[in-house]
């Protein structure tokens, strides 16, 4: 049967109540619901339908082991799946319900990235190289999961050794958009993103070095967070343009997700102490949000500028006062200066064992294992790189934190239609006549990442002309992650309500 609200009144109703209107004092199958709307449903939904025994992790595990088998070689977002062990997981989950020791994310469906890896998973990297590298323990990240009850169904695709904003490869292919399967997921977070656009899971995992899960969340309509540094557990100690996030398809599964992620963890002495964020906040009237378009880094498409000017105006309907402020940086220099901060780190050193490998590499990781062992990015790369931090956080902040702006927001993307196979080493994308930078996909993400210390969420803000989600991104202060999550949960109220409806990919090409 289909269920007489959508996503959003169900938010607002009272859970148990909704629970009640739509399934009856019985306990729901599913039979009872469409295939799609168990796919679709958030964890925030599922989770009180569980607790009230309505409904069954199995049930939407079976479901989206369905949709996997229909649609997943359509999107190709999926390296392994764990569907007999996510089996098993599901019904302990079912058992805790019925006993009352329920946790946190109890049977809820995750998509891990190919980076975060349970004991005795094969973890590639994207990359021929390491198709058959099996990691003999599991990260903190997947612990974290299992410790609160996730149901850890499917593995998500990524770019080879991470390194580019789109998600193809020699070992895994091309990951397709289920909102247009012409155009890229992003990247490299990028199976992540496909799989929930695609209802394969209900949260999924990501990391952000130059935008890996902003780009992705821009591109599939989805919620993403990348948190200021430190907020996550991570082994890159001193790659601190680095972090992990959470994926989800609405506000409140990003928090969820978020608060398990999120804390110290034995031997990794990089993090903070766990922050638990609220799920609700107070209103953004009043607030002072500073709109910095581009700062000069890339041509932005007709789309995408429209929608921008629209999304000002939806926050502006809330009380929020937003400013347009001018500021003008130089993507070339960001992206050579970035490049040597890598390059001249852990994984620059990294990238360069595989010289002598490149012939079996992508044109792109080839490219950085070129730089990486060519010499040239040594202490001197890595003082300019931090010399572009400080300048950069100068610049930006005397334009807007230190005038008394709250916050910043800004396209997550120049377009949203960049070719699933983009290749960022090859010249020649043209936006509109104008020749772009060939790594212009990340010219809008990089510099938040440089300045890794802000927090940053993507909210989508609606769908282009040829069916492509849009992204905006909302930057605070540095550790000010409260401030950034109380604009994205007023933005709810505007948002374009994906996933619901008629809402959905539909696969088109």
């Amino acid at each position: 049967m289909k269920t007489p609200f959508t996503r959003r009144q169900f938010s607002k109703i009272g859970l148990a109540t909704t629970a009640a209107m739509a399934f009856g004092a019985h306990r729901a199958s599913a039979a009872e619901l469409t295939q799609e709307e168990l796919c679709y449903m958030s964890a925030e939904e599922l989770i009180p339908l569980f607790k009230a025994q309505k409904l069954s992790p199995v049930d939407v595990l079976n479901a989206q082991i369905a949709r996997f088998e229909a649609v997943g070689k359509k999107t190709n977002s999926v390296t392994y799946t764990h569907f007999d062990a996510a089996m098993e997981q599901a019904k302990e989950s079912e058992k805790r319900y019925a006993n009352g020791t329920a946790r946190a994310l109890e049977g809820i469906t995750v998509g891990v990235k190919d980076e975060h890896h349970d004991a005795g998973w094969i973890i590639t990297r994207g990359s021929t190289l390491l198709k058959d590298n099996t990691e003999e323990h599991a990260d903190p990240i997947v612990t974290k999961l299992k410790e609160a009850g996730a149901v850890l169904s499917i593995q998500t695709t990524v770019p080879e050794f991470y390194m580019t904003g789109v998600t193809w490869s020699k070992l895994w292919g091309v990951t397709r958009n289920p909102w247009n399967t012409n155009y890229a997921v992003g990247g490299s977070s990028g199976g992540s993103g496909g799989a929930l656009s695609a209802g394969l899971c209900t949260l999924a995992t990501g990391s952000d070095m130059g935008g890996s899960i902003r780009l992705p969340c821009a591109y599939n309509g989805l919620y993403g967070f990348k948190p200021s540094h430190g907020r996550i557990a991570s082994s890159e100690i001193f790659s601190y343009f680095a972090t992990t996030g959470p994926m989800a398809r609405n506000f409140d599964d990003m928090i969820s997700l978020m608060n398990v992620m999120s804390g110290q963890t034995e031997n990794l002495p990089a993090t903070l102490p766990k922050l638990v964020m609220p799920h609700h906040y107070e209103s953004i009237k009043g607030m002072r949000i500073a709109h910095v378009g581009s700062m000069g880094l890339a041509h932005l498409d007709k789309d995408t500028k429209s929608t921008m000017a629209a999304s000002v105006e939806k926050l502006q309907s809330l009380g929020a006062t937003v400013d347009e402020v001018k500021i003008d940086l130089d993507w070339q220099e960001i992206v050579a200066k970035f490049i040597g901060g890598v390059m001249a780190g852990a994984m620059g050193a990294g990238l360069a064992l595989n010289i002598n490998n490149i012939g079996e590499m992508t044109s792109y990781a080839g490219y950085f294992a070129k730089k990486a062992a060519s010499g040239d990015y040594g202490s001197a790369a890595r003082a300019e790189f931090e010399q572009l931090v400080a300048s950069l956080y100068k610049t930006i902040s005397e334009a807007t934190f230190n005038k008394g702006y709250d916050a910043i927001v800004m396209p997550s993307l120049a377009t949203p239609h960049v070719p699933a196979d983009y290749d960022q080493t090859v010249e020649g994308f043209k936006l509109e006549g104008v020749e772009m930078h060939k790594s212009f996909i990340l010219a809008l993400t990089v510099p938040w990442n440089v300045l890794n210390w802000c927090p940053v969420v993507n909210v989508p803000t609606g769908l282009s002309s040829q069916n492509m989600p849009l992204g905006m991104q909302i930057v605070g202060k540095p550790y000010a992650d409260e401030k950034v999550f109380q604009v994205a949960h007023a933005w709810q109220r505007v948002d374009p309500n994906f996933f619901n409806g008629d809402k959905l990919p539909d696969f088109r090409s």
